[in-house]
C-alpha cells in the first residue's frame, strides 16, 4: 500500500487537534494550570473547607488572584491547613480575610480575599488569621428544622 503525504499531514492535524481538545478539557476543569511565573505561598487555617479542592480559585472583587495549592488536616489544631499560591503582581496587605464562598448557590467553591489596612504586605510563608469557614447547606437546614421543632407544634388560628 502506498502512503501520501497528505496522509501523513492529516495524521498530524488530527494528532494536533486531539491534543488542543484534551488541553482545553483539563484547562476548564482545572486540572491543569501553566505558570511559568510562580507567586508567593501564604497559608490559613479554617475550621470547616466544605467542598474546597485544590486548585480552586483565590477571587478578589471577581478577578481570579491565585490558586489553592494544597489543603492538609492539622492534627494539633484540628483544623484544615490550607496553602495558596498567589498570584505576585496582587500584594495584599499583611491583614487581609479570606472567606470560602461559593458560585451560585449549588457551584463550585473557592476562596474570597478581602483586603485589609496594614501597610505591610503578605510575603512568602506569611499566615492569615482571619478566615471564614464555609457555609453547609446541610447545618443551615438542619439548625432551621431544630429551631421550628422548638417552636413546638402549629396550630390554626381562625
Amino acid at each position: 500500500m502506498q502512503r501520501s503525504s497528505k496522509d501523513v499531514w492529516v495524521g498530524l492535524f488530527v494528532l494536533l487537534g486531539g491534543f488542543a481538545v484534551l488541553f482545553l478539557a483539563l484547562q476548564s476543569a482545572n486540572l491543569l494550570s501553566i505558570s511559568f511565573d510562580r507567586g508567593y505561598a501564604v497559608t490559613a487555617k479554617f475550621d470547616n473547607i466544605g467542598g474546597l479542592k485544590p486548585k480552586a480559585a483565590v477571587k478578589s472583587s471577581g478577578v481570579v488572584v491565585g490558586r489553592v495549592e494544597s489543603i492538609a488536616f492539622d492534627d494539633k489544631t484540628f483544623q484544615a491547613r490550607v496553602t495558596l499560591s498567589m498570584d505576585k503582581r496582587y500584594a495584599f496587605p499583611k491583614d487581609s480575610s479570606l472567606k470560602i464562598l461559593t458560585s451560585g448557590l449549588l457551584g463550585e467553591q473557592y476562596i474570597g480575599i478581602e483586603a485589609g489596612a496594614d501597610v505591610a504586605n503578605l510575603a512568602a510563608g506569611d499566615a492569615i488569621s482571619a478566615t471564614q469557614s464555609a457555609v453547609v447547606l446541610e447545618n443551615l437546614i438542619s439548625q432551621f428544622l431544630y429551631s421550628k421543632a422548638a417552636d413546638g407544634p402549629a396550630e390554626d388560628k381562625k
